[in-house]
Order: structure tokens, then C-alpha cells, then sequence
């Protein structure tokens, strides 16, 4: 810390600045516990949809199965898919305390008609269904997963900025203080002492 005239003045403004750093402290004190608790609630989020997607992969497996079974894997290959993607995910912003976190909204766009298929089947409808619920909730795992990291790397800064008033910055401004008021003591004794001495050598003389 820079150094200091040992005055009171100098006292009163340490005193403030103190202040101000202390209601900083519990700003970012706080700040980190409401950011944890919102990591907590994506990561509950973010593990129920894997479990979800293990179940849909599973599906969608059966079904893939089922409509090779039903087609062969060649002429699986070759039937008729929509012209344009059947949807497309939209997604929302919010601010979370400066963090950007997204959310999935409702799968938008109109789903073009694909050619009729030769062999239309059911197996083969259920199986593009099955991946399509599967993609879906894909991009869900993965907007989960940004706001995780968004969130994670906010709340590291914020903890550096916490640590850095609580370890560094108020211990030095109080001792700072304490180093001032000591100075201040002393040479309150020394004025004490030389109007004594010069009352003493007035009453001499």
C-alpha cells in the first residue's frame, strides 16, 4: 500500500474506504452463493437430461433395429427425409448477475414433405422420430452445459475478487490504519512531553 501521512484525516479515509471494500466483500459474497445455487440447478437439469437421453438413445436404437429390419440397411438408407429440417431449436437469453445463460424454447419451422417413399412403413417413421427427440435433447444437454460453463468461469472471477478484498486489500487498509494510529499516538505523547518540558522551563525562568 502506497504510503500515508500519519494524520486523522488520513484515518477517516482509510475508515471509508474500508467501508466501501467490506460492502463489497458481502456483494461478492453474495453474488458467489447465488451463482452456485444456479449451477446446482443446471447440473440437476443437465443430469436429468442425460438420463433422458440414455432412454431416447435406447429408443432410437430399437427403432433403427426395427426399421433395418423392416427395410435393410441399404434401402434405409436411400428413404425419402423432409426437404428442410423438420424444426429448428430456438433458444432465449436471460441475464443471470451479468451471465448470459440460454434457454431451449420450442422447436420452430414447418417441416418440408419429403417424396413419397417407395415402401413407406411405420418402423422407418418411428425411427426418424426417435432421432429427432434424441437431437433434441442433445441440444438441450448442450445449451445446459454452456450455462454451466458461463456460470463456473463467472464464479471463479468473482471468487478471485472476494479473496483478493478479504486476504489482501482489507488487511492492508486496516493495518495501515492501525500503523497511523499508532503514529499518531506517539506523537501525541511527544507533543505531550514538550509542552511539558517548555512549561517546566518557563517556570524556571
Amino acid at each position: 500500500m502506497r504510503e500515508i501521512t500519519p494524520t486523522r484525516s488520513a484515518v477517516l479515509e482509510l475508515a471509508d474506504e474500508r467501508k466501501l471494500m467490506r460492502q463489497g466483500y458481502e456483494f461478492l459474497d453474495e453474488k458467489r452463493m447465488l451463482l452456485a445455487t444456479e449451477m446446482l440447478r443446471q447440473l440437476g437439469a443437465y443430469r436429468e437430461l442425460s438420463e433422458r437421453v440414455a432412454v431416447e438413445l435406447k429408443i432410437a436404437a430399437d427403432a433403427l433395429a426395427a426399421a433395418v429390419e423392416r427395410h435393410g440397411l441399404d434401402n434405409l438408407q436411400v428413404y425419402p427425409v423432409p426437404t428442410v429440417p423438420s424444426s429448428s431449436p430456438g433458444s432465449d437469453r436471460k441475464p443471470f448477475l451479468g451471465v448470459g445463460l440460454l434457454a431451449i424454447g420450442a422447436f420452430t419451422g414447418t417441416a418440408g414433405v419429403p417424396p413419397r417413399a417407395i415402401d413407406p412403413s411405420p418402423e422407418a417413421r418411428a425411427c426418424r422420430a426417435a432421432f429427432e427427440r434424441v437431437l433434441r435433447a442433445g441440444a438441450e444437454m448442450g445449451v445446459r452445459a454452456g450455462n454451466l460453463e458461463r456460470l463456473a468461469r463467472e464464479y471463479r472471477r468473482t471468487e478471485r475478487r472476494a479473496k483478493a478484498l478479504e486476504n489482501v486489500l482489507l488487511p492492508e487498509v486496516e493495518e495501515a490504519m492501525k500503523r497511523i494510529d499508532e503514529q499518531l499516538d506517539t506523537l501525541d505523547r511527544e507533543d505531550a512531553i514538550r509542552a511539558r518540558w517548555s512549561r517546566r522551563d518557563a517556570e524556571r525562568a
